[in-house]
C-alpha cells in the first residue's frame, strides 16, 4: 500500500512542477503584451477634442504627430445635446502641442486602423492640460464614398436628367 502511494507521489511532482512552467509562461506572455500595446498607464497630460464622427477610434487608440506615437485616447464621451464625441487624449509631458494644431481621424491604409493624426500649428502659445482642439475632422465614413461612387452620385458632377420621351403626335389624316 505504501508503495503504491509513493508511485502516485513521484507521478505528481513532475506534473505539477510542467504545470507551473506553463502558468509562469502565461503570466509572462500576458505582462510582454500588456506592456508592449501602450496598455499600461501613460503619464502625461490630457487634451481633448470634439468630433462628429469617432468610426474606428477606442480608447487606447494612438495618438501620433508626424507619424510618431506620442499618445493615446484616455476616453470617449458623447454629448447628448449636441451628439459630438468628446475624445480625451493622453499626451507625453515631454511633448508640447501648440493651441492653433488641428487634429484628424485617418487610417493606416485602406483597411489599416484608424489613428488621430495630429498636426502643429505655429503659435508660440501651447495647449495647457484639460485644453481644447479646435480644429478637428472627424472620420470619414469609407463605405458609403465608395457606395456613392458606386451607384453612380460620385465625381462631383451634377448629373443631368435624362430625356423624356416625346409624346406621340397625331399625323394628319390625308
Amino acid at each position: 500500500m505504501e508503495a503504491g502511494i509513493a508511485r502516485m507521489r513521484d507521478n505528481n511532482v513532475p506534473e505539477t512542477i510542467i504545470g507551473a512552467i506553463v502558468v509562469a509562461v502565461a503570466v509572462l506572455f500576458v505582462v510582454f503584451a500588456y506592456m508592449r500595446t501602450g496598455s499600461g498607464s501613460l503619464s502625461g497630460y490630457e487634451i481633448q477634442a470634439r468630433l462628429p464622427r469617432v468610426d474606428g477610434l477606442g480608447i487606447g487608440t494612438d495618438v501620433r504627430l508626424s507619424g510618431i506615437k506620442i499618445g493615446s485616447i484616455s476616453d470617449l464621451t458623447l454629448d447628448p445635446k449636441n451628439y459630438l464625441v468628446t475624445v480625451h487624449m493622453n499626451i507625453r509631458n515631454d511633448i508640447k502641442i501648440p493651441d492653433d494644431s488641428s487634429l484628424m481621424v485617418t487610417s493606416s491604409g485602406l483597411l489599416g486602423s484608424s489613428y488621430i493624426s495630429l498636426t502643429p500649428g505655429g503659435s508660440d502659445k501651447m495647449l495647457a492640460a484639460g485644453g481644447m482642439i479646435q480644429n478637428s475632422q472627424g472620420s470619414v465614413d469609407l463605405m458609403g464614398l465608395v457606395g456613392r461612387f458606386i451607384g453612380g452620385g460620385g465625381g462631383g458632377q451634377a448629373q443631368q436628367p435624362k430625356p423624356q420621351p416625346s409624346p406621340p403626335q397625331q399625323l394628319p389624316s390625308p
